[in-house]
């Protein structure tokens, strides 16, 4: 990556998939940055980003840009919501939002916006040098309401179905997957009915002039 990246000025710098070794690979990344001499980053970080965020994945990033901080390198943090884009994932084959949400809102966004945003910034980083923008949707949704608009915009019906902790661990880890990363999809969870995705902000419109997506129009864009 070091040589990849020589010549380079600007670096836009996307988070790793999850997995248990994603902060070492963003350390390599910005230490290759910093040595092949990239004088900025800007870096996918999530909303809230901080070392006691309930989302567990969120503290990475906020790792992460510590690391940049520290780095020598200017800097601008994207910190994302959650992706409108995985919604209906995370209904799955069943159509059942499922998990210890309570009654908590997500201001969710599509990814389309935040690369709006990310080319805004890319055009003229100076200007945007030592900023944290909190990205979101223009609307915040309980998943009840997020389940009501899947139906309405899908072949099929879509429930949310709360879960308490103990239950979300326990369907989760029958998954066969790994300690860290059923913590992280519980988190997610958690972390809405915590509140700490339920801020909407107008940075998107403000950056680039043109707001975001409610949910109801990136449905009706992706059924087109």
């Amino acid at each position: 990556m070091t040589a990849a990246l020589q010549g380079v000025d600007v670096l836009f710098l996307v988070s790793a998939s999850e997995s248990a070794d994603r902060l070492e690979q963003h350390r390599s990344a910005v230490a290759a940055a910093a040595a092949a001499g990239v004088r900025h980053v800007v870096y996918t970080s999530f909303t809230g980003a901080s070392d006691t965020a309930t989302f567990t994945l969120a503290r990475d990033h906020a790792a992460t840009e510590r690391m940049l901080r520290d780095s020598g390198m200017s800097w601008t943090f994207l910190r994302d919501n959650l992706y409108m884009d995985v919604l209906d994932d995370f209904a799955g084959l069943q159509g059942v939002l499922r998990g210890p949400a309570s009654d908590g809102a997500v201001a969710a966004i599509a990814r389309v916006d935040i690369a709006r945003v990310a080319v805004t910034v890319l055009l003229e980083p100076a200007a945007h040098a030592g900023r944290i923008y909190e990205l979101s949707g223009s609307q915040a949704l309980t998943l009840t309401q997020v389940a009501q608009q899947l139906s309405e915009f899908s072949d099929r019906p879509v429930r949310y179905e709360p879960e308490s902790v103990a239950e979300a661990f326990e369907s989760r880890r029958a998954l066969g997957a790994p300690d860290w990363q059923v913590e992280a999809w519980v988190s997610t969870y958690t972390a809405i009915a915590a509140g700490e995705m339920s801020t909407v902000t107008d940075t998107v419109e403000r950056l680039t002039g043109i707001p975001p997506m409610t949910f109801a129009q990136f449905l009706t864009l992706s059924a087109e």
